[in-house]
């Protein structure tokens, strides 16, 4: 599903994903950790390959159109799960 993102948008989410979820999302997906990486902004490329993000200059960052929203809609579940264990 093609889903568009502010590049801080993205960058924030990223940010706000516990220690050890690159590694978690890689495996759920069957993709390297250098492959998640690069999906939120990373640029190596000789381990992890592109996941169909383009970025195009502007405001917060710049618009980033995702061809396959699977790695984010992984990384906001995540997120969802971490916000309901802190408000119990």
């Amino acid at each position: 599903m093609v889903k568009t993102i502010t590049f801080n948008e993205l960058r924030d989410i990223k940010d706000r994903l516990p220690n050890g979820t690159m590694h978690l999302i890689a495996d759920e997906l069957g993709v390297s950790v250098e492959t998640v990486r690069n999906y939120f902004g990373g640029y190596n490329f000789q381990n992890g390959k592109s996941m169909g993000i383009h970025i195009e200059p502007g405001p917060d960052g710049g618009i980033v159109v995702l061809d396959d929203s699977a790695i984010l809609d992984k990384a906001i579940k995540i997120l969802d799960k971490e916000k309901e264990v802190k408000e119990i």
